[in-house]
């Protein structure tokens, strides 16, 4: 069985690193700053993308496949998305290997040089935009509603699991419209997709807003974002998505036909979320004995564990069990019977604890002679004795429970750790002693911005949708303000 976690208390950090790895969900591999995502986590990750493909699908977007491979003077077409990505780029300058003559070890064939070096995909807007100016010529070619399910890669010196590594997965939509209205429009539809999904599948509160102009994605003219805080009080950006204007349609040249035969360059946005994902729902919910999941993202909602002394008692359990799965399936709950004869129940027990499974039943002869289970909800920790004609009912119940019930007692951590503050002094002295979201008058200009961020390790991490105007100085400089905006420290 896996070493007894560290305690959020004594060392965040060091709590999270070692449940992603004790609970199966990856672990670090022999590539430098990359991970190995196990089945487990995998499974979590497949929920996930299930629910947002759906989602994608639903708003009109289809799926499509573009190369990981970019040509270098494609990233040269538009600057600052090239300045915003050079130093996290991973190249490939040759195409082939050789043995050394010399001691036969195997080196870089230096007659294989590539005649144009390749990036290996960090974001796609460079590739997919070449190939939209072949698909545009007229209105009636738009809009184009993308999406693309793929690995990225960019180079990581300090890296983390989940949260920060070299190669990761993500979704990334690409849409071409007609008007700029459209595509705010789009940019916006996709920032409430993503709230829609984190807040009612991962239980997470997010805070919606745009990110300053330092902030911003490169190329971007606006980037909308959803703003995490996880139980350590750092925030985690949980999702962006990037009102790209006309930027990168004039670098590659997409024009289109309008209704009156006028040539228009077409408007842009992307948008995504990542395995990152996965790093805010480990940190939001758990606790120190394991995982605590959402039921909507489960691999299984519950596991059943058997309880017997002989094989007659065995066989008994077992049957009673395909029952009840059979009757929690057709409930459409999803459910997994742990009939391994190689560890025993206290051992399972501990097990999907760690691995935080919603609900857990034990089966044993008593249970059969009463006609009743144990079921144990893995949020409260508790345990209640229930007829076996009302369990799945009762589970049913619980798990709706435990879904509401996640998102409502983040919610509360989140209320508690917002706070309003008007001078630099309780700024620092809040963020120091409380953390969370810090809502301040900021002067708007970029300089303030940074020595905030060089003094206390504190961002912007959004300048709110629903923020209410509200006349104020700037805690720094004491110029007018006529809104605050949420600082945090962040992963």
């Amino acid at each position: 069985m896996a070493k007894k976690l560290t305690s959020r208390k004594e060392d965040y950090s060091k709590w999270y690193n070692e449940l992603v790895v004790q609970a199966d969900l990856a672990e670090n591999s022999g590539v430098r700053g990359c991970m190995v995502i196990k089945p487990y986590g995998y499974a979590i990750w497949e929920r996930m993308q299930a629910e947002l493909d759906r989602m994608f699908k639903e708003t009109g977007h289809e799926n499509a496949y573009f190369p990981i491979f970019i040509p270098k003077s494609y990233f040269s077409k538009e600057a600052s998305h090239v300045d915003g990505f050079a130093k996290e780029c991973a190249v490939v300058t040759h195409y082939r290997l050789k043995n050394d003559e010399e001691t036969n070890e195997i080196i870089v064939d230096p007659t294989a040089k590539l005649e144009e070096e390749l990036i290996v995909r960090p974001t796609s807007e460079t590739i997919i935009w070449d190939t939209y100016r072949k698909w545009v010529q007229s209105y009636r070619d738009l809009p184009i509603k993308l999406n693309q399910w793929a690995n990225v890669v960019r180079w990581e010196m300090r890296t983390r699991l989940f949260l920060r590594t070299s190669e990761f997965l993500w979704q990334e939509g690409h849409t071409a419209h007609a008007t700029k209205e459209e595509a705010i429009e789009e940019a916006e539809l996709m920032l409430n997709v993503y709230t829609e999904f984190v807040e009612k599948f991962m239980s997470v509160p997010v805070l919606k807003g745009y990110k300053t102009e330092s902030e911003r994605f490169a190329g971007a003219l606006e980037t909308y974002c959803i703003e995490a805080l996880m139980q350590d009080g750092k925030a985690l950006q949980a999702g962006t998505s990037h009102f790209l204007g006309q930027n990168f349609a004039k670098a590659f040249d997409v024009k289109y036909a309008d209704r009156e035969g006028k040539l228009q360059h077409v408007w842009a946005t992307s948008w995504g979320v990542s395995t990152r994902l996965m790093g805010a729902l480990v940190m939001t919910h758990s606790d120190d004995k394991g995982l605590v999941l959402p039921p909507k993202l489960a691999p299984y909602q519950v596991i059943i564990v058997p309880i017997y002394r002989s094989e007659e008692q065995k066989q008994a359990v077992a049957n009673k069990a395909e029952e009840v799965m059979k009757d929690l399936r057709a409930a459409g709950v999803t459910v997994r019977f742990d009939d391994r004869d190689t560890h025993k129940p206290g051992w399972k027990f501990n097990e999907y604890e760690l691995k935080g499974v919603p609900v857990r039943i034990a089966i044993g002869p008593k249970d059969l002679e009463n006609g009743t289970l144990e079921i144990a909800r893995r949020d409260l920790l508790s345990k209640e004795i229930v007829s076996i004609e009302n369990a799945v009912s009762y589970i049913q119940e619980v798990l709706e429970e435990m879904q509401t019930g996640l998102f409502e007692r983040a919610l509360k951590y989140r209320a508690e750790h917002t706070t309003k503050v008007e001078t630099y002094e309780e700024f620092k002295e809040v963020l120091d002693t409380k953390g969370g979201f810090i809502l301040a008058h900021w002067d708007g200009t970029a300089e303030t911005e940074a020595l905030i961020q060089e003094e206390t390790k504190a961002t912007i991490r959004c300048i709110p949708i629903d923020a209410e105007e509200e006349e104020g100085v700037c805690i720094i400089t004491g110029k007018p303000s006529h809104r605050r905006v949420a600082f945090a420290r962040a992963y």
